[in-house]
Protein backbone atom coordinates (compact mmCIF):
# COMPACT_ATOMS: atom_id res chain seq x y z
CA UNK A 1 0.00 0.00 0.00
CA UNK A 2 1.22 3.58 -1.06
CA UNK A 3 -0.93 6.07 0.77
CA UNK A 4 -0.66 9.84 1.87
CA UNK A 5 -3.13 10.50 4.37
CA UNK A 6 -2.25 14.33 5.24
CA UNK A 7 -3.09 15.98 2.44
CA UNK A 8 -4.59 19.88 2.64
CA UNK A 9 -6.40 21.75 -0.58
CA UNK A 10 -7.86 25.32 -1.13
CA UNK A 11 -10.44 24.45 1.65
CA UNK A 12 -7.36 24.75 4.34
CA UNK A 13 -7.23 28.20 4.85
CA UNK A 14 -3.04 28.07 4.83
CA UNK A 15 -3.63 26.19 1.93
CA UNK A 16 -4.10 27.43 -2.09
CA UNK A 17 -3.91 24.30 -4.24
CA UNK A 18 -6.72 22.77 -5.46
CA UNK A 19 -7.89 19.37 -5.06
CA UNK A 20 -7.78 18.20 -8.17
CA UNK A 21 -4.12 19.35 -8.05
CA UNK A 22 -3.09 17.51 -5.71
CA UNK A 23 -5.16 14.20 -6.52
CA UNK A 24 -3.34 14.28 -10.23
CA UNK A 25 -0.13 14.51 -7.84
CA UNK A 26 -0.61 11.10 -6.23
CA UNK A 27 -1.88 9.37 -9.33
CA UNK A 28 0.90 10.57 -11.40
CA UNK A 29 3.64 9.56 -8.01
CA UNK A 30 1.79 6.19 -8.37
CA UNK A 31 0.03 6.41 -5.08
CA UNK A 32 -2.97 4.22 -4.19
CA UNK A 33 -5.18 6.11 -1.76
CA UNK A 34 -5.12 9.71 -0.39
CA UNK A 35 -7.14 10.85 2.35
CA UNK A 36 -8.05 15.02 2.61
CA UNK A 37 -7.46 16.26 6.07
CA UNK A 38 -8.42 20.50 5.36
CA UNK A 39 -7.91 22.09 8.85
CA UNK A 40 -10.96 23.37 11.48
CA UNK A 41 -9.77 25.35 14.73
CA UNK A 42 -11.95 26.39 16.35
CA UNK A 43 -11.28 29.52 18.96
CA UNK A 44 -8.72 31.60 16.29
CA UNK A 45 -11.10 30.83 13.04
CA UNK A 46 -15.33 30.84 12.65
CA UNK A 47 -17.06 28.42 10.25
CA UNK A 48 -17.26 29.83 7.04
CA UNK A 49 -21.43 30.93 7.51
CA UNK A 50 -20.53 32.87 10.58
CA UNK A 51 -19.69 35.99 8.84
CA UNK A 52 -17.01 38.66 8.72
CA UNK A 53 -14.28 36.67 8.10
CA UNK A 54 -12.12 34.92 5.12
CA UNK A 55 -13.13 32.09 3.64
CA UNK A 56 -12.22 30.09 0.71
CA UNK A 57 -14.52 28.64 -1.48
CA UNK A 58 -13.76 25.28 -4.16
CA UNK A 59 -13.36 27.72 -6.44
CA UNK A 60 -10.29 28.81 -5.20
CA UNK A 61 -11.05 32.15 -4.91
CA UNK A 62 -10.33 34.18 -1.52
CA UNK A 63 -13.95 35.83 -0.19
CA UNK A 64 -12.55 38.83 2.92
CA UNK A 65 -14.72 40.58 4.77
CA UNK A 66 -14.17 44.32 6.32
CA UNK A 67 -11.79 41.86 8.77
CA UNK A 68 -8.61 41.06 7.30
CA UNK A 69 -7.48 39.04 10.62
CA UNK A 70 -10.31 37.01 10.69
CA UNK A 71 -9.90 33.20 8.59
CA UNK A 72 -12.57 30.47 8.54
CA UNK A 73 -12.64 26.62 8.32
CA UNK A 74 -13.71 24.64 5.79
CA UNK A 75 -16.61 25.26 4.05
CA UNK A 76 -18.05 21.91 4.53
CA UNK A 77 -21.17 21.55 2.17
CA UNK A 78 -18.71 22.65 -0.49
CA UNK A 79 -16.01 20.39 0.67
CA UNK A 80 -17.71 17.09 1.42
CA UNK A 81 -19.58 17.82 -2.22
CA UNK A 82 -16.31 18.36 -4.03
CA UNK A 83 -15.31 15.04 -2.58
CA UNK A 84 -17.54 13.15 -4.00
CA UNK A 85 -17.39 14.80 -7.03
CA UNK A 86 -13.79 14.42 -6.80
CA UNK A 87 -14.34 10.19 -6.26
CA UNK A 88 -16.46 9.91 -9.06
CA UNK A 89 -14.17 11.13 -11.83
CA UNK A 90 -11.13 9.69 -10.42
CA UNK A 91 -12.77 6.20 -10.04
CA UNK A 92 -10.35 3.24 -10.69
CA UNK A 93 -7.47 5.58 -10.59
CA UNK A 94 -7.42 6.78 -6.86
CA UNK A 95 -9.06 5.53 -3.61
CA UNK A 96 -10.29 8.95 -2.27
CA UNK A 97 -10.81 9.12 1.68
CA UNK A 98 -12.98 11.92 3.49
CA UNK A 99 -11.64 13.38 6.39
CA UNK A 100 -10.63 16.55 8.29
CA UNK A 101 -7.88 17.85 10.55
CA UNK A 102 -9.12 18.73 14.04
CA UNK A 103 -7.06 21.50 15.70
CA UNK A 104 -8.91 20.87 18.96
CA UNK A 105 -8.19 22.68 22.34
CA UNK A 106 -10.06 22.01 25.78
CA UNK A 107 -11.81 25.45 25.68
CA UNK A 108 -13.18 24.39 22.27
CA UNK A 109 -14.63 20.60 22.92
CA UNK A 110 -18.48 21.64 22.34
CA UNK A 111 -17.60 23.14 19.12
CA UNK A 112 -16.30 20.25 17.67
CA UNK A 113 -19.04 18.02 19.55
CA UNK A 114 -21.24 19.41 17.24
CA UNK A 115 -19.21 19.33 14.16
CA UNK A 116 -19.12 15.53 14.63
CA UNK A 117 -23.46 15.56 15.15
CA UNK A 118 -23.63 17.59 12.14
CA UNK A 119 -20.64 16.01 10.10
CA UNK A 120 -19.53 12.78 11.00
CA UNK A 121 -21.29 10.22 8.79
CA UNK A 122 -19.44 11.77 6.06
CA UNK A 123 -15.94 11.28 7.56
CA UNK A 124 -13.70 8.38 6.87
CA UNK A 125 -10.92 9.25 8.62
CA UNK A 126 -10.03 12.59 11.28
CA UNK A 127 -6.90 13.59 12.86
CA UNK A 128 -6.87 15.12 15.97
CA UNK A 129 -4.15 17.78 16.21
CA UNK A 130 -2.57 20.38 18.82
CA UNK A 131 -2.13 23.97 16.86
CA UNK A 132 -3.24 26.04 19.73
CA UNK A 133 -3.21 25.89 23.84
CA UNK A 134 -5.56 28.77 25.06
CA UNK A 135 -6.02 30.33 21.90
CA UNK A 136 -2.67 30.94 21.61
CA UNK A 137 -0.71 29.85 18.55
CA UNK A 138 2.38 27.83 18.69
CA UNK A 139 4.39 28.49 15.41
CA UNK A 140 3.97 32.58 16.08
CA UNK A 141 5.32 31.95 20.06
CA UNK A 142 2.20 32.98 21.49
CA UNK A 143 1.50 30.69 23.69
CA UNK A 144 5.14 29.44 24.78
CA UNK A 145 5.85 33.83 25.37
CA UNK A 146 6.32 33.78 29.23
CA UNK A 147 6.95 30.29 29.86
CA UNK A 148 9.76 27.99 30.73
CA UNK A 149 10.52 25.41 28.03
CA UNK A 150 9.79 22.91 30.36
CA UNK A 151 6.16 24.91 31.14
CA UNK A 152 5.32 25.02 27.56
CA UNK A 153 6.34 21.47 26.69
CA UNK A 154 4.64 19.96 29.78
CA UNK A 155 1.90 22.38 28.89
CA UNK A 156 1.40 21.48 25.87
CA UNK A 157 1.28 17.53 26.33
CA UNK A 158 -0.93 18.16 29.06
CA UNK A 159 -3.49 20.03 27.15
CA UNK A 160 -3.64 16.72 24.47
CA UNK A 161 -4.21 14.55 27.44
CA UNK A 162 -7.02 16.49 28.75
CA UNK A 163 -8.61 16.78 24.81
CA UNK A 164 -8.48 13.26 24.77
CA UNK A 165 -10.07 12.95 28.00
CA UNK A 166 -13.39 14.64 27.16
CA UNK A 167 -12.98 13.69 22.99
CA UNK A 168 -13.43 10.46 20.70
CA UNK A 169 -14.10 10.96 17.79
CA UNK A 170 -10.75 11.02 16.30
CA UNK A 171 -8.97 7.82 14.63
CA UNK A 172 -4.75 8.93 15.18
CA UNK A 173 -2.98 12.10 16.71
CA UNK A 174 -1.44 13.84 14.62
CA UNK A 175 2.20 14.91 14.73
CA UNK A 176 2.19 14.71 18.23
CA UNK A 177 5.69 16.27 19.38
CA UNK A 178 4.67 19.56 16.78
CA UNK A 179 5.85 21.98 19.38
CA UNK A 180 9.31 20.55 18.69
CA UNK A 181 9.18 22.05 15.47
CA UNK A 182 8.39 25.41 17.38
CA UNK A 183 10.83 25.09 19.92
CA UNK A 184 13.18 27.89 19.61
CA UNK A 185 15.47 26.79 22.12
CA UNK A 186 15.83 23.53 20.62
CA UNK A 187 14.20 20.64 21.42
CA UNK A 188 13.13 19.65 25.16
CA UNK A 189 14.94 16.06 26.84
CA UNK A 190 12.38 13.24 25.71
CA UNK A 191 12.83 12.04 28.98
CA UNK A 192 11.33 15.61 30.86
CA UNK A 193 8.25 14.82 28.95
CA UNK A 194 8.46 10.70 28.29
CA UNK A 195 5.65 9.93 31.19
CA UNK A 196 3.92 12.63 29.81
CA UNK A 197 3.99 11.02 26.95
CA UNK A 198 3.64 7.69 27.57
CA UNK A 199 0.14 8.41 29.45
CA UNK A 200 -1.06 9.71 26.32
CA UNK A 201 0.11 6.94 23.78
CA UNK A 202 -1.37 4.20 26.78
CA UNK A 203 -4.73 6.20 26.43
CA UNK A 204 -4.91 6.58 22.66
CA UNK A 205 -4.02 2.36 22.89
CA UNK A 206 -7.09 1.79 24.88
CA UNK A 207 -9.54 3.89 23.11
CA UNK A 208 -8.39 1.89 20.23
CA UNK A 209 -6.94 5.21 18.50
CA UNK A 210 -3.36 5.47 16.50
CA UNK A 211 -0.84 7.70 15.76
CA UNK A 212 0.10 9.36 12.65
CA UNK A 213 4.17 9.32 11.31
CA UNK A 214 3.73 12.89 9.49
CA UNK A 215 7.00 13.44 6.90
CA UNK A 216 7.32 17.22 6.89
CA UNK A 217 9.81 17.17 9.10
CA UNK A 218 11.35 16.46 5.77
CA UNK A 219 10.79 19.50 4.88
CA UNK A 220 11.24 21.39 7.93
CA UNK A 221 14.52 19.85 8.33
CA UNK A 222 14.59 19.09 11.94
CA UNK A 223 16.60 16.66 12.95
CA UNK A 224 14.08 13.31 13.89
CA UNK A 225 11.22 11.82 12.51
CA UNK A 226 7.57 13.53 13.93
CA UNK A 227 6.71 12.33 16.43
CA UNK A 228 10.60 11.09 17.14
CA UNK A 229 11.55 7.91 16.79
CA UNK A 230 11.51 7.43 20.52
CA UNK A 231 7.74 8.12 20.98
CA UNK A 232 7.09 5.81 17.69
CA UNK A 233 9.00 2.99 19.73
CA UNK A 234 7.68 3.71 22.76
CA UNK A 235 3.72 3.59 21.06
CA UNK A 236 5.10 -0.14 20.00
CA UNK A 237 6.30 -1.24 22.91
CA UNK A 238 3.16 -0.14 24.79
CA UNK A 239 1.16 -2.51 22.27
CA UNK A 240 0.35 0.71 20.10
CA UNK A 241 -0.46 -1.14 16.07
CA UNK A 242 -2.78 1.41 14.61
CA UNK A 243 0.07 3.97 12.35
CA UNK A 244 -1.01 6.40 9.40
CA UNK A 245 1.81 8.08 7.33
CA UNK A 246 0.65 11.24 5.70
CA UNK A 247 3.11 14.08 3.62
CA UNK A 248 1.17 17.21 5.84
CA UNK A 249 1.38 18.85 1.91
CA UNK A 250 -0.66 22.21 1.31
CA UNK A 251 1.28 22.13 -2.07
CA UNK A 252 1.23 19.55 -4.91
CA UNK A 253 5.14 19.79 -4.71
CA UNK A 254 4.97 17.82 -1.24
CA UNK A 255 2.63 15.23 -1.82
CA UNK A 256 3.70 11.71 -0.76
CA UNK A 257 6.82 13.53 0.01
CA UNK A 258 9.30 11.06 1.81
CA UNK A 259 6.11 8.26 2.66
CA UNK A 260 8.60 5.52 1.70
CA UNK A 261 11.11 6.69 3.41
CA UNK A 262 8.89 6.47 6.28
CA UNK A 263 7.39 3.34 5.53
CA UNK A 264 11.16 1.71 5.89
CA UNK A 265 11.47 3.49 9.17
CA UNK A 266 8.66 2.40 10.41
CA UNK A 267 9.60 -1.26 9.56
CA UNK A 268 13.42 -1.44 9.31
CA UNK A 269 13.79 1.23 12.68
CA UNK A 270 11.14 0.57 14.76
CA UNK A 271 9.85 -2.68 14.26
CA UNK A 272 6.41 -2.29 12.61
CA UNK A 273 5.02 -4.89 10.22
CA UNK A 274 1.98 -2.67 9.07
CA UNK A 275 0.55 0.85 8.22
CA UNK A 276 -3.07 1.69 8.48
CA UNK A 277 -5.79 3.45 6.18
CA UNK A 278 -9.25 4.46 7.19
CA UNK A 279 -12.74 3.99 5.83
CA UNK A 280 -15.71 4.84 8.21
CA UNK A 281 -13.76 5.64 10.90
CA UNK A 282 -12.45 1.82 10.63
CA UNK A 283 -8.68 1.29 10.41
CA UNK A 284 -7.73 -1.03 7.86
CA UNK A 285 -3.81 -2.91 8.18
CA UNK A 286 -1.83 -3.43 5.39
CA UNK A 287 1.69 -5.02 5.41
CA UNK A 288 4.56 -2.99 5.03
Amino acid sequence: MFADYHLHTEFSDDSREPMENQIQRAIDLGVEEICFTDHVDYGIKKDWSEGNIIWRSGDGMNYASSDADALANVNYPEYFGKLLRMKETYKGRLVIRQGLEFGIQSCTLDRFEDLWQRYGDQLDFTLLSMHQVDNKELWNQQYQQGKSQQEYNEGYYNEILKVMNSFDHYSVLAHLDLINRYDRQGVYPFEGVEDLIAEILKKAIDDGKGIELNTSSWHYQLNDTQPARKILKLYRDLGGRIITVGSDAHRTEFVADHIRDAYDILKNEIGFEQICTFEHMEPRFHEL
